[in-house]
């Protein structure tokens, strides 16, 4: 089924943007695990609407009711099902979309798909609000993974083409920490003024997320088609908006000679095999190798924008404007970031949990 994931870690998400609510089973998860919630509300409120002008002004406190797998604090081993309520929707903004389909949405190819049926207010079950449970599940599998020493961050690594200069330093505010999660402040400064600048135009803006995995031990993944770069980009790719995923240098690995690219084998500190450099991003032939895990993820500009734009009349069948209505972000990037985090959880546990090779 298309709306579920996973081989060891089984998540299933449901629900419409509009509808009551929505929400993810996961099953799989070791019993007797003991749950931080209030980390696990820390993670998704990061996901949230931020206090910027150019933000949504959709607020939905995205506060989790956990029906089963969950008792005294700790996981049952037994599915866990958690619903999140819709509080603020506003369906009146979707009224003309089922006649006139936003550009870059799939309010045409769910409407085939469905034959008519599926909800389309506020995108249905094709919204990014989807990724609310999404992001409730990753932060679950982030404080397993944690407990086996297995950190998981992520910062904006590019907007409008303004890249994120900065890197970690030893007590630095980490991004997560930040409102808006870069490295470099100032370069996120140029980025914020950049959203702005398209909000103010009705237009919008892409970029890129970076994600790292750091303690992940060598060994696991499979060679073909359950590689962890085959897993990670099936998971990033669910995410809306997700137009392309790299590992490691990426495509820049595509303009490098053979001896600039390879990740030679060097003898580390007790006596362990490293690497000199990381650009394969920590996985080798589908496997992780010990070194820290890097991938990219890049999002389209959102396609909800209230600037004029072509479509056609299903009613009609002729050619017509629209300008989309409601409450959007100009640019996802900053709320994606604990999204990102979050599928990348899901698939490295789901791995760690599969059997290791060697």
């Amino acid at each position: 089924m298309s709306s579920m994931w996973g081989d060891n870690i089984k998540i299933s998400l449901f629900g419409e943007s509009h509808g009551q609510g929505i929400g993810v089973v996961v099953d799989g998860l070791p019993p007797g695990f003991e749950l931080d919630m209030k980390k696990i509300a820390a993670h998704t409120k990061r996901r949230a609407p931020g206090d910027f002008a150019w933000s949504t002004r959709r607020k939905e406190a995205d506060e989790p009711e956990i029906l089963s797998g969950f008792f005294n604090g700790k996981t049952c081993g037994t599915p866990l099902a958690a619903v999140i309520r819709n509080t603020d929707t506003r369906s009146i903004d979707y009224a003309d979309l089922t006649a006139k389909p936003r550009p870059g949405h799939a309010d045409i190819t769910g409407r085939i798909r469905y034959k008519g049926a599926n909800d389309p207010r506020g995108g249905g079950h094709f919204s990014g609000r989807i990724t609310a449970p999404l992001t409730f599940a990753g932060a679950i599998c982030m404080q397993i993974l944690e407990s086996s020493g297995i950190e998981i961050s992520a910062h904006i690594c590019e907007i409008a083409g303004i890249t994120d200069s900065g890197a970690p330093t030893p007590g630095a505010t980490p991004p997560s920490k930040k409102t808006f999660p870069v490295y470099d402040d100032e370069r996120g400064v140029l980025m914020q003024k950049a959203i702005e600048e398209a909000f103010f135009k009705t237009d919008s803006v892409g970029g890129v997320v970076e994600a790292f995995a750091h303690g992940f031990p060598a060994g696991y993944g499979d060679p073909f088609f359950g590689s962890i770069e085959s897993r990670v980009a099936s998971m990033f790719f669910s995410i809306p908006a997700v137009k392309g995923v790299e590992f490691g240098i990426g495509f820049e690995a595509s303009r490098h000679r053979g001896s600039e690219n390879n990740d030679s084998p060097v003898m580390a500190e007790g006596n362990v095999v490293s690497r000199k450099t990381n650009n394969a991003g920590g996985i080798e032939g589908g496997i992780s190798n010990g070194m820290p895990i890097v991938v990219r993820c890049a999002f389209k500009p959102t396609s909800s924008i209230a600037a004029e734009q072509d479509t056609v009349n299903l009613n009609t069948m002729t050619n017509d404007k629209l300008s989309v209505r409601g409450r959007h972000d100009p640019c996802i990037v900053p709320r994606a970031v604990p999204v990102v985090e979050s599928a990348l959880a899901i698939v490295l546990l789901d791995v760690l949990m599969g059997p290791r090779l060697g």
